[in-house]
């Protein structure tokens, strides 16, 4: 499984996802816990973190085992 480095403690587990046709096993990671890392470890704001992630982890396909980012939400704030 290919990981996002420097963010071992955003792992929250891992999801199957269909590629090519067979079940690939993906690493899935926290969102909010890659943010705070960015903040800490690179010094970067709430906005330049979001930012990094989007273009740089999300907007990256490397291969059938690109990892997962999620975002929890409270569903309750969604009504």
């Amino acid at each position: 499984m290919l990981k996002i480095d420097g963010h071992d403690n955003a792992v929250i587990g891992t999801a199957l996802v269909w590629a090519n046709q067979t079940r690939t096993e993906v690493l899935v990671y926290d969102g909010a816990t890659i943010v705070g890392n960015l903040i800490k470890q690179q010094g970067m704001t709430l906005d330049e973190a979001h930012e990094y992630i989007d273009f740089n982890i999300e907007g990256a396909y490397v291969g059938d085992e690109t990892p997962i980012v999620l975002w929890k939400c409270d569903l309750d704030e969604l009504e």
